[in-house]
């Protein structure tokens, strides 16, 4: 068990509360997400998972809008980066954010106020990452309609995830073929990844 920490006041409690449940969701699941589990990793009373977030859902919420900042942010770095579509490619294969990712979809498929927030936030994020990319692209002289910014977010997004969910089921035929032919492209465009 962690520290205990300050009461509803301490702003640090807050923050241990979302990072508990992050590594609970991480590690076993959406399902081991409990108000019980969440406060007794964090070292609190499970009644400050309520003063914080009020429900569950809230405490959801709260967590996917946490990450879903992050990203944005990140979002921004990689696609300003020298190097923005290798970037972006290693954005989009994270291993631990896609697994974040596949947690929050299979928890909204339960959680009303969580798909929500998914599909909120993802309408926002789309779109920032196309007005970034199309000028990313349009920078390398690719024809927009040829190499249209929303199908290469879709393939490369789309083929991490897909790689991913076989991967969990111990299926990895012809992954590697698909990563060469991908960072064949990049590489064709931007030099090797430094």
């Amino acid at each position: 068990m962690a520290a205990r920490r300050g009461g509803a006041d301490d702003p640090s409690t807050r923050n241990a509360i979302l990072d508990a449940a992050e590594a609970l969701m991480v590690g076993e699941g959406y399902a081991a997400v409990t108000s019980r589990r969440v406060a007794s990793s964090a070292g609190v009373n499970s009644a400050l998972v309520y003063y914080y977030f009020d429900s569950m859902d809230g405490l959801f919420v709260a967590l996917f809008r946490r990450g879903a900042d992050r990203s944005f942010d990140r979002l921004e770095e990689v696609l300003g980066s020298p190097q923005p579509l290798w970037r972006f490619w290693e954005f989009v294969h994270d291993r631990s954010s896609s697994a974040r990712t596949m947690e929050f979809i299979a928890l909204a498929n339960h959680r009303k106020a969580v798909q929500t927030e998914i599909a909120d936030y993802s309408r926002k994020f789309r779109k920032r990452e196309l007005e970034l990319l199309e000028d990313v692209l349009a920078g390398y002289g690719l024809d927009r309609d040829r190499w249209p910014a929303a199908s290469i977010v879709l393939s490369l997004s789309g083929i991490s995830r897909f790689m991913l969910i076989e991967e969990a089921f111990g299926v990895d035929v012809g992954h590697t073929e698909t990563i060469a032919v991908i960072e064949r492209e990049i590489a064709g465009l931007e030099g090797q990844r430094r």
